[in-house]
């Protein structure tokens, strides 16, 4: 059943708030933090302090499939005004490099005792792909409207920092989730830190999309990681299960197979050559080889959300989201679509084990209006996209512990077809509107929802909680925010189709 629609008055106070928090603007001398891993000058951008390029791990060029350590204590000051490399990947990212452990951090006053809320974000890509140097995740606009510190992340990806070699060779025990201790190390250095940059380091909160939520997901699931972090959020990105130790054994067989190396030849090729070797067809699944977390039993002892939420991560608040279209981002639409082919263009695209000419049936007698274009994005999101938050979030329900669930509805005003596409999220909860990539588009509707969705955020990072007009999601209601440019709370939004699919077993991607 709907609920009421938020207030305009709620909106507008939203903004009001976010508004009251921006900092002055003037220009000022570059800044200089002194903090216990180093002292670093940054630069001063519309009012903003930013600090790019931080190391936080030693070059791991020499420890390949190896965790890496904290850097030593810098005394020089040095240059922070650079983003540093990204991760070596098949993507078309420039300047990438092995060496690419470095973060990024906005800050409206990099002053000790500050004590602002810290958002911490990691990139999407599968494990596979991407990189926090996208103007898309450019901290300044949430730093500023919201008065927080927000730091960006890179780290291993594909097989540097997830091809699991510890049955193959035991000098490589932790090699399978080195990528996501990457992600502890840069969390640690955080906690140590980040006070000097103005941050709370007893208030972090991790973000992140696709790829980055299921990281973050993960995250939640390792004991190590524990007190690291006090609120997340993941968008369009869940991690139910990670790979089990013999698939992903398999997985690296198939690598090591296309690279025509050994494990120990491996770690000392030169890095293009790894990258090359990502073509090898994955054993499993079909397709590139896929890498991501490994349940290792020592960085990862237990799935992350089967059979149930992980412990160790239900005592922290949680925010869950998806789009409405997600698959709208990566399934261009066929032009020779029609009702004879729509089940065989979608088969390819399910994650649940279904018959696609049944699904198809049911959507027709369902959505009488709908076109196989309609049909197409619907059924492959709901079938690829959103099985998995549904089973975590009502993993969450049934443990009793917080989870509050949103749905963007909002359709691009840019995209041909318009929709609410994967990835959309990104430039409404960073403010970065008018970034290359966006199409949000810049107009009052985007900039209040903009204002809204940051607002739920930053809410979440500084309380504990996305702010009184979200209810938490418990079942059977299932209360899920719906962002649009009316933004509203609805029960249960997607249930036919919810019920439709949970008939059907779900296949996680990192089985």
């Amino acid at each position: 059943m709907p609920h009421l629609p938020i207030a305009r008055r709620d909106l507008i106070a939203g903004a009001a708030a976010l508004t009251l928090l921006r900092p002055a603007r003037a220009a000022g001398a570059d800044p200089i933090v002194t903090a216990p891993a180093g002292r670093w000058r940054g630069t001063t951008e519309a009012g903003v302090r930013v600090f790019r390029g931080i190391r936080y791990g030693i070059d791991p060029t020499r420890h390949r499939f190896q965790p890496v350590s904290a850097p030593a204590p810098v005394r020089d000051t040095l240059p922070a005004t650079e983003f540093a490399a990204s991760c070596p990947q098949r993507a078309n990212i420039d300047r990438q490099d092995e060496d690419c452990l470095f973060l990024n951090i906005w800050t409206p006053d990099a002053r000790r005792g500050a004590d602002r809320p810290v958002m911490v974000y990691f990139h999407g890509g599968a494990y596979m792909n991407g990189t926090v140097v996208d103007p898309l995740v450019y901290g300044d606009h949430l730093a500023a409207d919201g008065d927080v510190v927000v730091v960006t992340v890179n780290h291993r990806l594909n097989a540097l920092g997830y091809l699991y070699l510890a049955r193959l060779d035991p000098r490589f025990p932790d090699s399978g989730n080195v990528g996501q201790r990457d992600q502890l190390l840069a969390l640690q250095w955080i906690r140590t830190n980040i006070a000097h940059f103005g941050g709370d380091p007893s208030r972090v909160m991790l973000f992140g999309q696709s790829g980055g939520g299921a990281k973050i997901a993960t995250l939640m699931a390792m004991p190590d990681a524990a007190g690291l972090f006090h609120a997340a959020a993941t968008m369009s990105g869940q991690q139910v299960t990670a790979s089990g130790p013999l698939n992903a054994t398999r997985r690296a067989q198939a690598f090591l197979t296309r690279l025509n190396a050994s494990p120990a030849e491996a770690a000392t090729l030169p890095v293009a050559r790894l990258i090359d070797a990502l073509a090898a067809e994955d054993p499993i699944l079909g397709g590139g080889v896929y890498m991501g977390p490994v349940l290792d039993m020592r960085s990862l002892q237990r799935h992350p959300f089967w059979p149930d939420a992980h412990p160790l991560g239900r005592p922290i608040p949680l925010i869950l989201g998806n789009t409405r279209e997600e698959t709208r981002a990566f399934i261009a639409p066929p032009p020779d679509l029609d009702w004879a082919n729509l089940a065989a263009r979608i088969a390819p695209q399910l994650r649940v084990d279904a018959p696609p000419e049944w699904i198809v049936a049911q959507y027709r007698a369902r959505f009488s209006a709908m076109t196989p274009t309609d049909i197409l994005y619907r059924a492959t999101t709901a079938g690829r996209s959103w099985p998995g938050q549904v089973i975590e979030a009502e993993a969450r329900a049934a443990a009793g512990v917080p989870a509050w669930v949103y749905q963007l509805d909002y359709s691009s005003p840019v995209r041909p077809g318009g929709g609410a596409a994967h990835t959309d999220d990104i430039p409404l909860v960073f403010g970065t509107l008018d970034a290359a990539g966006s199409v949000s588009g810049t107009g009052p509707a985007a900039r209040a929802l903009s204002q809204r969705m940051m607002a739920a955020f930053v809410s979440l990072a500084r309380t504990g909680h996305p702010g009184r007009d979200w209810p938490r999601h418990t079942l059977p209601r299932r209360e899920t925010m719906v962002f649009d440019t009316t933004s509203r709370v609805v029960d249960d939004p997607r249930r036919w189709e919810r019920e439709l699919f949970a008939r059907f077993p779900y296949i996680q991607p990192g089985t």
